[in-house]
C-alpha cells in the first residue's frame, strides 16, 4: 500500500500574518478570514507561532501592539514528508484544527487542516465503490473492466438520478469550493460518461461554472463486446429522459434524507427533551 504523506492534502497558499503586525489588525483579519486562527512567521517566512481567536480576544485592548509581542512562541507543526496517518494523531492528540507544514529551514510552506484529512478517508474510501461496481458488472455482463482515477467532462455526463435535494446541494457546494468533495463514480462506454454516484456533486460543480470533476472512471476491457449490451444505467435515463446533468430536477420542497434526520434530533435536543425514536410499523 502506497504510504499517504501530508504533502498529498496540505494546502500550500496559506492564509498568515507576520510577526509586525498589531493584534487590532490580525483581529480584522481574522473576521474576514474562515479560519479561527492564523500562522505567526517572521520576515524570512519562518514559522514563529500560531494565533488563534481566543489569544487576540485575550489581548483585544491591546490593538496596537504588535503579535510578536503577544505571542507563546513555537507551535505544533509536521513536515510535508511527515505521513499523513501520523499528522492526523498529532492533531486528534492535541486537539487542532490546523497544522503549519514547515521546510527543513522552518519556512511555513503549507497547512493541514481537520477537514483535510476527512476528506482523506473520503478519497481513500471511494476507491473501494468503484471497485464494488466493477465486480457487479463483471458478473453480470462476463466482461472484465478496470478503472482509474481521471478528470471528466461534466457537461458529457449522462445522470441515472433523477432528482436532487438542495439543502444537500448546498453541502456539495462548500465541500467543491473547499476541495472537500470525493470524486465522482463514472462508467465510460464509448462516448458516453454514465453517471452512476456523485450526482449532487455534478450538479453542484455545473451551477459552480465548473467544467470537469475528479472521477472514478470504470471501463470495459473488451469495449466492443460491451457495446453491444444496453446497461441498466442506461435504461433508467433513458426511462427519465436524462440527456445531460441539467436534466436533473432541484427539489426544493423536502430535506434529503440524512438532513431531516439531523434536524429532527436537532431540535428534539434543543427542546430540552429527549424522545425516543418512534417504533417501526
Amino acid at each position: 500500500m502506497t504510504l499517504v504523506r501530508v504533502r498529498d492534502y496540505m494546502v500550500l497558499e496559506v492564509e498568515h500574518l507576520r510577526d509586525t503586525a498589531t493584534v487590532g489588525e490580525a483581529i480584522a483579519r481574522l473576521m474576514r478570514s474562515r479560519h479561527h486562527g492564523l500562522p505567526v512567521t517572521d520576515p524570512h517566512g519562518r514559522l514563529v507561532g500560531f494565533v488563534s481567536a481566543k489569544e487576540l480576544l485575550r489581548h483585544a485592548t491591546e490593538a496596537t501592539t504588535a503579535l510578536g509581542q503577544i505571542l507563546r512562541p513555537g507551535t505544533y507543526t509536521a513536515y510535508p514528508d511527515t505521513s499523513l496517518d501520523d499528522a492526523a494523531r498529532i492533531m486528534f492528540r492535541f486537539g487542532l484544527r490546523d497544522l503549519p507544514i514547515i521546510d527543513p529551514d522552518g519556512r511555513l510552506s503549507g497547512i493541514l487542516s481537520n477537514l483535510d484529512i476527512v476528506r482523506s478517508h473520503f478519497e481513500r474510501a471511494s476507491p473501494a465503490k468503484a471497485d464494488t461496481l466493477k465486480r457487479l458488472l463483471s458478473e453480470r455482463y462476463g466482461l472484465p473492466f478496470s478503472f482509474h482515477r481521471g478528470l471528466v467532462p461534466i457537461e458529457r455526463l449522462t445522470p441515472t438520478q433523477w432528482k436532487v435535494f438542495e439543502d444537500e446541494l448546498e453541502g456539495r457546494r462548500y465541500e467543491l469550493e473547499r476541495g472537500f468533495a470525493e470524486p465522482v463514480l463514472v462508467l465510460q462506454k464509448g462516448e458516453r460518461w454514465i453517471l452512476v454516484d456523485g450526482h449532487h456533486r455534478a450538479l453542484a460543480a455545473r451551477e459552480m461554472g465548473l467544467t470537469q470533476l475528479q472521477a472514478f472512471v470504470l471501463t470495459c476491457d473488451r469495449p466492443d463486446q460491451f457495446a453491444t449490451r444496453e446497461t441498466g444505467f442506461e435504461r433508467l435515463a433513458k426511462e427519465h429522459h436524462l440527456a445531460g446533468v441539467a436534466d436533473i430536477e432541484i427539489d426544493r420542497s423536502s430535506h434529503h434524507p440524512l438532513i431531516e434526520v439531523t434536524t429532527q434530533l436537532i431540535r428534539r435536543f434543543e427542546g430540552g427533551e429527549v424522545r425516543d425514536p418512534p417504533s417501526d410499523p
